[in-house]
């Protein structure tokens, strides 16, 4: 059977061709249609297994469960049952809106990305609407398709919106108003798991005190300890391989008891958290694009009170830029990368994000690496120690280094405490 027919289209033909065959055998109505409800039922259980959808879910049709309810209910009403009246009749409201309304239950489950929905007219010959709901089970899931005489009104969770639309173009027309709408559900799902734990911690955002603050992503003792004596106000605690979510970085922003604040990732992995941040909170923010520890040193040592937002800005960013990093880390398994074979557990010297060599001693390359980065008009080298170098490693480092290259560079030593990199070098 075809994927396409695993679908409410395959229990209305089953239903269709039992309700042929028992027509010449019985003139009984409840025997007839006690006929066509179970042959409709036993090939509902077999939609499990005609698409990939339902089979992974493990879950029957919706539409096809629903229709064999309906049959159900016919078959009680020629039994002799009542046909049910509802209390309150009341006009059905056919708007969008409306329509919107009724398929939001399915909106918790995010097991695709976009939700899609769009309302088309109808075409003069249009094909069986059934068909446009088949293909959109094989796309995505929550389908929900509602059709009249002029209009099919649709909903559909996909990761390809565009094949759902150019599908719905061989049954009609899309209509001005209203537009279709396709909404990332993966934002709107943070966004609400960020409001849900807001109002049930009471979470109160702090009063501003002062003009300009600072929010900068970190991790280790050290390098928490530096942000704040150079005046940051809330340290993210994040880096490599644990980056903090958009709603930690936005509670960061919400307790800086300022008008503006700056924030500051540090890491290239986290700047599309900060900026999303930013459109969740009502208060002047400004990401830096700083990719490295050392780069948002250099942009709060730029930082002048007495400046413009836009000044700040421009220095903070000009700063940055001048900064040369190094890391030095380990190899967690073999791989390759840009075109280097990596053994387990060895040295990897990174320059500026991109692998240089690899070596065996720890010291050995972090020297190699500083001399590379502090070729040209370099002044000074900071050397950030992680959780895993002693300090005695690191001071006849530092030492060797000073004595390398004398009077023509300034080694300083810094215990960062961090994780993951031996040494976090900044050459400026």
């Amino acid at each position: 059977m075809k994927p396409v027919e695993g679908t409410i289209l395959t229990v209305i033909k089953a239903a269709a061709a039992k309700a042929k065959e028992i027509s010449a055998e019985t003139s009984d109505d409840v025997v007839f249609w006690e006929e066509v409800c179970n042959e409709s039922e036993n090939v509902l259980a077999q939609t499990t297994e005609m698409l990939p959808q339902l089979k992974k879910a493990g879950v029957v049709d919706a539409g096809g469960k629903g229709l064999a309810i309906i049959f159900r209910a016919m078959l009680d009403v020629f039994r002799g049952g009542a046909v049910a009246e509802p209390e309150n009749p009341q006009v059905q409201d056919t708007s969008l809106e409306s329509f919107r309304n009724a398929v939001s239950e399915y909106d918790d489950e995010i097991n695709y990305t976009y939700c899609t929905e769009f309302m088309v007219e109808k075409k003069e010959k249009c094909p069986d609407v059934f068909m446009l709901r088949a293909f959109l089970e094989t796309i995505g899931d929550c389908v929900v398709v509602v059709d009249d005489e002029q209009i099919i009104k649709v909903h559909v969770h996909t990761d390809d919106p565009g094949k759902a639309i150019q599908k719905a173009l061989e049954f009609g027309h899309f209509i001005n108003d209203p537009r279709p709408k396709i909404e990332n559900m993966r934002i709107q799902h943070e966004n609400k798991i960020k409001e849900a734990k807001a109002a049930e911690e009471g979470y109160s955002p702090a009063a501003p005190e002062k003009e300009f603050g600072f929010v900068a992503v970190a991790a280790g003792h050290g390098l928490e300890a530096m942000f704040t004596d150079l005046g940051v106000d809330v340290v993210v605690k994040g880096g490599q391989t644990m980056n903090p979510s958009t709603d930690d970085i936005l509670r960061a922003i919400l307790r800086t008891p300022a008008s503006t604040v700056f924030v500051l990732p540090n890491n290239k992995n986290i700047i599309m958290a900060a900026e999303q941040a930013v459109k969740l909170t009502d208060r002047k923010v400004c990401v830096l694009q700083t990719r490295t520890i050392p780069q948002g040193i250099a942009a709060m040592l730029a930082f002048d009170e007495s400046l413009s937002l836009s000044d700040n800005r421009l220095n903070m960013t000009k700063a940055l830029e001048k900064v040369s990093t190094g890391l030095v880390t380990f190899a967690a398994r073999d791989s390759e990368f840009e075109g280097h074979q990596i053994k387990e557990g060895e040295i990897l010297a990174l320059d500026n994000g991109k692998l240089s060599f690899t070596e065996r001693d720890i010291n050995k390359a972090a020297y190699k690496l500083t001399k590379k980065l502090a070729k040209g008009e370099a002044s000074y080298v900071t050397l950030i120690h992680g959780a895993d170098v002693t300090s005695e490693n690191a001071e006849e480092l530092q030492k060797f280094m000073q004595s390398k290259f004398g009077d023509r560079l300034e080694v300083m030593l810094v215990n960062g405490g961090q994780p993951v990199y031996y040494y976090i070098i900044s050459v400026e």
